[in-house]
């Protein structure tokens, strides 16, 4: 199964020099029947996207927890066996509205990742923005609301696993 790691340049610098993702349990993103149902039109492109943005969502929040970090998102994909992946049945664990949301219950290696998807760095003032305003959006600010939207507006670049390294130059 393929999910989607919320990360920072800062956490991927560590998984990097650890060769892993962990420990266990991590919290990732991948296309789960809650999904599948809610976006009952989309094909699995759409669904791996729309799972891929959420992992996007949750990465911003961990740039917002670390105001060191650079601010561009990070978005680890991975290719996890099925029977390491779980996630919440029917309507529980939903209350956030985050129906991507899994759980791999052991350390991710780093020859499970796939590929990274991360900001090109022309987005970080979008995304410093967002990051500072996720507080407010989350009290219901709706000017907030728009200014953590608009990190959405930013297309998330592909590096192959080889290039990663890369960005912690």
């Amino acid at each position: 199964m393929r999910v989607y790691l919320p990360s920072t340049l800062t956490l991927l610098a560590g998984v990097h020099a650890a060769q892993e993702i962990g420990p266990a349990p991590v919290a990732a993103h991948a296309v789960t029947p809650a999904l599948r149902e809610w976006y009952a039109g989309g094909d699995l492109e759409e669904l791996e996207y729309a799972a891929l943005s959420a992992a996007a969502r949750a990465s911003l929040r961990l740039l917002a927890a670390d105001p060191a970090a650079p601010r561009r998102r990070v978005v680890l994909a991975a290719e996890i066996p099925d029977q390491l992946v779980t996630w919440p049945r029917g309507d529980a664990g939903l209350g956030n509205g985050d129906r991507a949301l899994v759980e791999v219950s052991e350390a991710i290696s780093w020859q499970r990742i796939a590929s990274g998807h991360v900001d090109d760095a022309n987005a970080a003032a979008d995304i410093a923005a967002a990051a500072d305003a996720l507080p407010a959006a989350d009290a219901g600010d709706d000017d907030a609301r728009f200014t953590v939207d608009g990190a959405e507006g930013h297309e998330l670049l592909w590096y192959a696993t080889q290039e990663l390294p890369h960005l912690l130059d």
